[in-house]
C-alpha cells in the first residue's frame, strides 16, 4: 500500500515550483538570487504567473463549477470522479475536483505574489515594473475573486511563501477583507496598465472589466441577502453604482480596440482571439507541446464518431469539421434549450446542435450524439486531440451586460438590445421597472453567457440557487452559496476551522 502524504495548497504551489526542470519553458522556477534582473527575467516570471491558469484542473474548473452544478449543463452518466457530486449538490470537504479548483488558485496566487514581490522591488525601468506588476495584480485578484465566489472566506496571503513553515496562511476574517484585496489590486492594476489588446494578456480594459463584475457582485450579493454580504457595511445603490462606471469605461471609452462583434459565429472563431469581443482569453494552441500549451477543451464537448471527424451544419448550410473523437462529458439540459431561447435566437440556432454530419451533409446515423451539445467550442484544424480552442475569461458582451444591470434601463436597453438584435430576437420589453429590468438582463445573461463558466455565479450572488436548480431545492440558499473548503487543507491548516458555512 503506497503512503499518501496531503500537503497544503500553498505548500503545493512551492513543490511544483521547485519541482519544475529549469530547462522548461515556461515552467522553469528560478531562484531570487539569479533572476528579475532584466526585463525577460520579469516577462519570464510573469508567463509563469499566468501559465498557472493552464492547469488542467484550473482550466476544467470553469465548467465544472461554473455550469455543471446549473441548470444548463449537466455530465454524461457513465462519466467517472465526483463530477456527479457537482451536478447532485452533493459536493463535501473530500470532493477531489473541489480540492484541485482549490489548489490551483493558491498556486496561481502564489506566483502573482512572487511577480509582485520581487519585480516591484527592483531596478528594472518604471514602465516595465507597471506594466509586469500590473498584470501580476490582476491575476492574483482574478484567483482571489475565483476562490471567494466559490468557497466564500478562506485563508490570505499577499507575499510569496519560499517554505512549508508559511504554507498556514491566516483565515480572512470575513469575506468583505477578501473582497478589499481584489478591489485594491484591480485599482492598482487599472492604474498600472495601458489600454494594450494582446492576445492571452491582460490589459487596462481587463482590470476595469474585472473590478466592474467584482462590484456587481458585491451589490447584489448584498440586495440579494447572501450569507457573508447580508452582515456587510455596504450600500446597494453605490456599490451598483461603481460597477456601472468601471464598466462604462470598458464598454465606451475604447472604441476600434473593445466592442460588439457584429458576427456571433466569430465570437467563437478559434482564429479570432484577438476580436472586439475578447478582453482576457486564454493563450493556448494546437501547436504546444504538451497539455496547457494546447487544450482538449472540445472534446469535452463534442459526441464521440468513433474518431471519424464531425461535420457541424448551420443553419445557412456551411459545414464545419470538428474532432470525432469527442468525449461528450459536457451535455447541455434539454429543459435549458428548449426553454431558455427562441427556437429563432441565433445563439440556439447557430450555437447549439443535436446531429452531426459527415463530410457531404448528409447526417450520421445512427447518431451517436447523447444530447445538444455547443458549437461554442470546435477547432476545425484540430491535430489528434490538441486544439486552440480556448475559454472566454471576460468578453465585450458580459461587461455591456454588467453595465445594463448596474446602471439601469436608461443606460441599460441599448445595450441588452443590441444583443438580442444581434441574436436575431426582438428587443427587450420597453418600459420595465428597475426591478424587473435588472431580473430581465439575469434572464439575457444565462443566454448570451450559457456554457462559458458564469452561470452559478450569477445565480449564487442573486440567491437563486435553490429556486432555479432542482438538485439544489432541499438545500437552503445558504448552503448553496459556498462550498466546503477541502479537508486536506483543514486537516493541515490550524487557521481553517472546519465548517460546511465559509462566512
Amino acid at each position: 500500500m503506497k503512503r499518501k502524504t496531503a500537503i497544503t495548497a500553498a505548500a503545493a504551489a512551492i513543490l511544483m515550483a521547485a519541482s519544475c526542470s529549469l530547462q522548461e519553458t515556461p515552467y522553469g522556477f528560478y531562484s531570487g538570487d539569479n533572476f528579475y534582473r532584466t526585463e525577460e527575467d520579469a516577462e519570464s516570471g510573469l508567463m509563469y504567473a499566468y501559465n498557472a491558469l493552464n492547469y488542467l484542473e484550473y482550466l476544467r474548473g470553469i465548467w465544472y463549477v461554473g455550469d455543471i452544478p446549473t441548470d444548463d449543463m449537466y455530465p454524461k452518466s457513465d462519466e467517472p470522479g465526483d463530477i456527479h457530486m457537482l451536478e447532485n449538490w452533493t459536493v463535501n470537504a473530500s470532493t477531489e475536483l473541489t480540492h484541485y479548483y482549490y489548489k490551483y488558485c493558491y498556486i496561481g496566487i502564489n506566483r502573482a505574489n512572487i511577480v509582485i514581490d520581487k519585480i516591484g522591488s527592483s531596478k528594472l525601468p518604471e514602465a516595465v515594473v507597471s506594466r509586469v506588476v500590473g498584470e501580476a495584480k490582476f491575476l492574483r485578484a482574478w484567483s482571489y475573486f475565483n476562490l471567494v465566489r466559490t468557497f466564500g472566506r478562506c485563508p490570505v496571503t499577499l507575499k510569496p511563501i519560499s517554505s512549508l513553515e508559511q504554507t498556514t496562511s491566516p483565515l480572512a476574517k470575513d469575506i468583505g477583507e477578501i473582497y478589499d484585496i481584489i478591489i485594491k489590486d484591480c485599482t492598482d492594476a487599472s492604474e498600472m496598465l495601458l489600454v494594450s489588446k494582446s492576445f492571452g494578456r491582460v490589459d487596462k480594459a481587463a482590470a476595469q472589466a474585472l473590478l466592474a463584475k467584482v462590484y456587481l457582485t458585491m451589490a447584489s450579493s448584498k440586495e440579494y441577502g447572501v450569507a457573508g454580504f447580508r452582515e456587510m457595511d455596504l450600500d446597494v445603490d453605490k456599490t451598483y453604482a461603481l460597477a456601472a462606471e468601471q464598466a462604462r469605461h470598458v464598454v465606451n471609452d475604447y472604441p476600434g480596440v473593445y466592442g460588439f462583434d457584429p458576427d456571433l459565429r466569430h465570437i467563437y472563431d478559434v482564429y479570432a482571439p484577438d476580436g472586439p469581443e475578447h478582453i482576457f482569453i486564454m493563450s493556448t494552441d494546437r501547436s504546444g507541446t504538451h497539455e496547457g500549451m494546447y487544450t482538449k477543451i472540445p472534446l469535452q464537448f463534442l459526441p464521440n464518431n468513433s474518431s471519424v471527424p464531425i461535420f457541424i451544419k448551420y443553419p445557412d448550410g456551411t459545414l464545419q469539421q470538428g474532432n470525432g473523437n469527442g468525449w461528450g462529458v459536457f451535455l447541455l439540459n434539454d429543459d435549458f434549450v428548449e426553454n431558455a431561447f427562441l427556437p429563432t435566437d441565433k445563439r440556439r440556432t447557430e450555437l447549439i446542435h443535436r446531429s452531426i454530419y459527415d463530410q457531404y451533409g448528409a447526417e450520421v446515423t445512427p447518431s451517436p450524439v447523447r444530447g445538444y451539445f455547443t458549437s461554442k467550442y470546435v477547432d476545425p484544424d484540430f491535430i489528434g486531440e490538441r486544439t486552440s480552442a480556448r475559454p472566454y475569461l471576460i468578453r465585450y458582451s458580459d461587461i455591456a451586460l454588467v453595465l445594463a444591470e448596474a446602471a439601469g434601463p436608461a443606460e441599460g436597453y441599448p445595450l441588452v438590445d443590441a444583443i438580442r438584435s444581434r441574436a436575431g430576437i426582438a428587443p427587450l420589453t420597453p418600459g420595465l421597472s428597475l426591478g424587473d429590468f435588472r431580473k430581465a438582463v439575469l434572464d439575457e445573461r444565462k443566454r448570451e453567457l450559457a456554457f462559458e463558466g458564469n452561470r452559478l455565479f450569477d445565480l449564487r450572488r442573486t440567491a437563486s440557487v435553490t429556486k432555479t436548480v432542482q438538485e439544489a431545492g432541499s438545500m437552503t440558499e445558504d448552503e448553496a452559496a459556498y462550498y466546503p473548503i477541502p479537508q486536506r487543507e483543514v486537516d493541515l491548516n490550524p487557521n481553517v476551522p472546519s465548517s460546511q458555512n465559509n462566512f
